[in-house]
């Protein structure tokens, strides 16, 4: 039987951008009902609380906010949503002082007391707001702390959106929602709805992002209809350990490490950026930073565990281990001493750039859904400048809060057909029992190989060709794969719906991957290995009978154009 639960404003996802949404529509409004949905427990689960380095923002000059914008469209590769941009450069010192006045976030400050911003790699000026190296769980605790002192919010933790709800007149009306607990459906009927899940590239083999993610909301929205853009972004960021034989490889060390003056060196101890990008070196963009260090590895010139060295000795053990703290300690877990000698990191699998498609104020083509967080696309385009994911889900995750509330207060409740939910239900139920005909953990290890190495730094069309076929193979055998049978805390059931959104996803992707017939960003393509000449594009993909339809959209050059940008001026100031 599946209960039903009623609600204003339904929130899907608990990260910076689920509680800054929640928070904002219940004090827009404080009788208004919010309910979030979360995974995980409330505070504990997600990327955000994952965030090492910090928040873009300007505050002071001689940084500004075309600086801001310009950045991040030089690192996009100028096909991100400028509108988006400018919101995100707009708003974001606005809610960096929301974070501290109202929800008693304290960062790192300067001896004069404001507050301190170091540089990061791929931006023109030091803007990056941080609590040493562990910004996301400052951020993370206070928004939690905040959630929980509002009457108004109830969290539902431990639970997940199987199925959006849609009305007859094809309008949001809420989701279905699976308890991890006990295994119980709930249909929770809202007015407004919030996709805010967090995206999570895990369907690749070496990864930095929180193992809980399965772009459950990717997958959502493309089974509702909704266009996805940009979904071949998929980030690589340049340095996660290297932890022989443990699940820890790919753990991230911080950009601030590159950005305060750290080196990469070669097995061979040479700092290879030179080949690569003179001007900049160890502050080159994300993408450009792990395709050389990938490439390094792949010609022979890696460590003896095919990975690269950062070293950060040279800017002394004291100031090292009063400034990135947390790193410190991360690989002193691992018998590695960050302060005082180089450590071994490769390229792994970070960030999706791509998503749902949405406006400024995070509407979707479904009336009352909305998205904001790494479920959307349009803000980062072709790369994301670290510092700029964390500000991009606070930032929308507010803007949704508070325009959920005004939209509610004119809509009538929706009315769903409960019929339809019960073949859903059985659906995610299919797998309970069955005879297992097919190895779940084998197909997932399948698919984690098949995209990094036919989807992943460097791709060709044979590549991505070989990469759809197992996919699409992995997708149909996961229909004949069996779980156990009990509902309560079923963890390969939920491993199998996890894989079934992986799939899902990673098809997008590899479609999206073979149109973009150029080298943009974090997509390169070795046999396009040039950016195309002609006119700017995003790749678009939605549902169709067939499966993944496939189109590009231009690009709106509606506040820069690329023979606007300047060159780069590469900020060299170190603070503690």
């Amino acid at each position: 039987m599946i209960e039903r639960l009623d609600t204003e404003v339904l929130v899907l996802g608990a990260g910076g951008a689920g509680l800054c949404a929640a928070l904002h529509a219940a004090d827009a409004s404080p009788s208004l009902s919010v309910t979030v949905v979360v995974k995980g427990l409330l505070g504990r689960a997600g990327c955000t609380r994952m965030v090492q380095g910090g928040y873009n923002a300007v505050f002071t000059a001689p940084d500004s906010l075309d600086a801001h914008l310009r950045d991040t469209l030089q690192g996009g590769g100028w096909i991100n949503d400028q509108e988006m941009v400018w919101t995100l450069c707009a708003e974001a010192p606005g809610r960096v002082l929301e974070l501290e006045s109202r929800y008693g976030c304290f960062f790192d400050r300067t001896p004069e007391g404001r507050i301190h911003q170091k540089p990061f790699a791929g931006q023109s000026h030091d803007r990056t707001i941080h609590k040493g190296d562990l910004t996301g769980i400052e951020i993370m605790n206070r928004l939690s702390e905040q959630v929980q002192a509002r009457a108004s919010v109830s969290v539902l933790e431990e639970s997940r959106a199987v199925e959006l709800l849609v009305d007859d007149e094809g309008r949001a009306a809420g989701a279905l929602v699976l308890s991890i607990r006990d295994g119980a459906f709930t249909a929770i009927h809202a007015r407004a709805t919030l996709l805010a899940m967090g995206g999570g590239p895990t369907m690749y083999k070496v990864i930095a992002c929180s193992a809980d993610k399965s772009a459950d909301g990717i997958a959502l929205a493309y089974r509702a209809g909704l266009p996805l853009r940009d979904m071949e972004m998929v980030q690589f960021h340049p340095t996660g350990l290297v932890i022989p034989g443990s699940l820890m490889t790919g753990a991230l060390l911080e950009e601030g490490l590159r950005g305060a003056g750290g080196y990469l060196l070669n097995g061979r101890g040479e700092r290879f950026m030179e080949r690569y990008d003179p001007a900049r070196m160890e502050r080159s963009t994300r993408d450009l930073v792990s395709r050389a260090s990938f490439t390094e590895i792949t010609e022979g010139r890696g460590t003896a565990n095919g990975g690269v060295w950062i070293d950060v000795s040279h800017l002394g053990a004291e100031h090292v281990e009063r400034a990135f703290r947390g790193m410190v300690r991360r690989c002193r877990d691992f018998g590695r001493d960050l302060a005082r000698g180089p450590v071994e990191v490769q390229p792994t699998t970070h960030f999706m750039m791509g998503g749902v498609v949405t406006d400024p104020s995070c509407r979707t083509s479904i009336d009352g859904l909305f998205v904001a967080g790494e479920d959307a696309g349009g803000v980062h385009g072709a790369n994301r400048l670290g510092g700029n994911g964390v500000a991009e889900s606070t930032v929308f995750g507010g803007i949704a809060g508070d325009v959920m509330a005004s939209f509610v207060a004119e809509r009538r409740a929706p009315r769903v057909d409960a019929r339809g939910l019960d073949e859903v239900a059985r659906a995610a139920n299919a797998p309970r029992g069955r005879a297992a005909a097919m190895d779940l953990y084998a197909l997932q290890r399948q698919l984690r190989e098949v995209m990094w190495d036919r989807a992943g730094l460097v791709r060709d069309a044979a590549g991505l060709a070989e990469a759809r076929g197992a996919v699409e193979r992995i997708a149909d055998e996961l229909t004949r794969a069996g779980v156990p049978g009990h509902a309560a805390f079923n963890v390969a059931w939920q491993d199998w719906l996890n894989l079934t959104n992986q799939a899902a996803v990673a098809r997008l992707i590899v479609a999206s991957a073979l149109e973009r017939r150029e080298s943009r960003g974090a997509h390169y393509r070795s046999d396009f290995p040039s950016a195309d000449p002609g006119p700017l594009y995003t790749v678009r993909v939605r549902r169709d009978a067939g499966g993944p339809r496939v189109s590009r959209a231009p690009v709106a050059l509606t506040r820069l154009a690329p023979s606007d940008a300047a060159p780069a001026r590469i900020s060299v100031e170190v603070g503690d």
